[in-house]
């Protein structure tokens, strides 16, 4: 995910409302592990400013994961809109490791 901050959010700001929301779905078995990064030296053309790589174990994981920021209500919801508050400019994408496992299996599969 790439986003940038909304006017006047401070960085602190968006790395505590990422890593709260983010430890949660972890500590919850929803994610396997995330990063933060943000740009440096003007680097990155268009892409936004702030930079979080999610990892999970598959896509019924992440699909877990969906469900709980689906749900939009409970102590989940005010985390999620605690990021969604302070971004603008999001950006999503969905990548996987290459090449994928199920390549090594070739015919043998059938």
């Amino acid at each position: 995910m790439w986003f940038d901050p909304e006017h006047g959010v401070r960085d602190v700001e968006i790395e505590a409302s990422v890593r709260d929301w983010l430890e949660r779905l972890r500590a919850h078995g929803k994610i396997e592990r995330w990063r933060l990064t943000r740009r440096k030296l003007g680097l990155g053309g268009d892409l936004p400013e702030w930079h979080v790589v999610v990892e999970v174990a598959g896509l019924a994981q992440l699909d877990e994961a969906f469900a709980v920021a689906a749900r939009r209500s409970g102590p989940a919801e005010a985390l999620h809109h605690g990021i969604n508050a302070r971004v603008r400019n999001f950006k999503a994408a969905l990548y996987r490791d290459f090449p994928d496992p199920v390549r090594e299996l070739g015919d043998e599969a059938f």
